[in-house]
């Protein structure tokens, strides 16, 4: 039987991450982008449908001290309109730096995609203090639960306590008009693994967090039902030297060059968990509940694949997470071996048979007390990585770990 940690599996591409040309993706963005002019035939110029909603709610948002971006403003005119400039990419398309040439590759396709998969999502800036958030329109008769989990965790003691790592959320708004309808502003947060992983203390401490939350969520009673990688994200405000741009985080958001940032080692990062759409919260007493199977983002869940029968969806979520660590690190990364004992449990076919997550700490807090410093202050390197990168991305490596040595800088970075 092939070992569940020798091949990774295919996973959803990481549209923030896509960076290699392809002739052949550039040859149908071409084909998209042939003309400039905002037309049906080419959306990537004009407003999408979906985007008009945004356009209509622009000055009462503002009223409400939230302002979007240009090209959500009443009387919007493409900055390239008119001009002989090649519009690339709906992401670039911002009206935040008119003069931006920019080149086609295969992430610009993903780019042009990307408000037609979230439609729901918007960044804006706050107002009030110039910080940039998210903005997450949900439908309440298709999410029924997503709100008021929302607010559970969002309020009160609940809210300051350092375990809790489910994304806050800053204010509901309810939209005029639309009863169905409500605003969750949230704070602009980037995927977990965007940057890479410096070290193996860097994703120790990602681990530690990341079951911590679980845990956290666990006891008091909250199944997440979808916590799969692309659930998981950072706050990296912290992290980065120069402010990025939401729908291309590796650029500044004015566009004037890519985003710097620091390694989570200097900055350490919070990590939450986001999109609470088909969560559940059980009463203290319901101590095994049962639920019908539902598909999130991660297709491979066992007990999903061979029934139709109500399952725990506490033991669901423990599958989740041990499979986000199996193919995001242990398949896709070297030197992740001393997991494999742990997440085996965690991802094994019988879900009564995985342990608790109260079990997954305190194993783990055994497991990364025998992490040498050594191993901790270590280069993670992707299995893919080719000898020549590795050897010069080890010696820069090297030289930020003694500087991090003579600072008395942790091998493990706590936030």
């Amino acid at each position: 039987m092939l070992s569940p940690f020798g091949k990774r599996q295919a996973r959803v591409p990481n549209l923030n991450n896509t960076k290699a040309k392809d002739s052949k993706a550039s040859s149908r963005v071409e084909d998209v982008l042939a003309s400039n002019k905002p037309t049906e035939a080419n959306p990537v110029a004009a407003l999408a449908k979906d985007e008009l909603w945004w356009c209509d709610h622009f000055q009462w948002l503002k009223e409400l001290g939230y302002l979007l971006r240009p090209r959500y403003a009443p009387g919007w005119v493409p900055s390239w309109q008119n001009t002989k400039k090649k519009v690339v990419s709906l992401r670039r398309c911002t009206n935040t730096l008119g003069k931006f040439s920019a080149f086609v590759t295969i992430a610009t396709y993903w780019d042009w995609n990307y408000f037609v998969q979230y439609p729901h999502l918007l960044d804006a800036t706050r107002i009030a203090d110039g910080s940039y958030v998210t903005l997450k329109v949900i439908k309440q008769s298709r999410h029924p639960f997503e709100a008021d989990i929302g607010r559970y965790f969002s309020s009160g003691p609940i809210a300051d306590d350092p375990a809790n790592h489910c994304v806050p959320i800053y204010e509901f708004i309810e939209v005029p008009g639309e009863v169905d309808k409500i605003i969750m502003v949230m704070p602009l947060l980037r995927l977990y693994d965007d940057p890479h992983f410096d070290t193996f203390g860097e994703a120790v401490e990602c681990f530690r967090q990341l079951f911590e939350g679980l845990q956290f969520m666990h006891k008091h009673r909250v199944a997440h039902r979808d916590c799969m990688n692309l659930n998981i994200m950072m706050d990296a405000s912290s992290l980065y030297i120069d402010a990025f741009h939401p729908y291309d985080p590796d650029m500044r958001r004015d566009f004037k060059g890519e985003a710097r940032h620091r390694s989570r080692t200097q900055c350490p990062p919070k990590y939450f968990f986001i999109d609470f759409g088909i969560s559940r919260r059980y009463d203290p007493g319901d101590e095994a509940p049962l639920e019908d199977p539902i598909w999130g983002g991660d297709k491979t869940v066992p007990e999903f694949q061979r029934s139709i029968e109500p399952q725990n969806p506490f033991y669901t979520d423990i599958y989740y997470i041990g499979n986000v660590i199996r193919e995001d690190f242990i398949q896709g990364k070297s030197g992740f071996e001393f997991m494999i004992p742990l997440v085996a449990d965690m991802v094994q076919d019988d879900p009564v048979k995985r342990p608790s997550m109260d079990e997954v700490v305190a194993r783990f807090n055994i497991l990364r007390k025998d992490l040498s410093t050594w191993k901790l202050r270590s280069r993670v390197i992707d299995r893919e990585d080719d000898e020549t990168s590795g050897l010069f991305s080890n010696i820069a490596h090297w030289t930020r770990r003694v500087i991090f040595i003579i600072r008395r800088i942790p091998p493990v970075p706590t936030s």
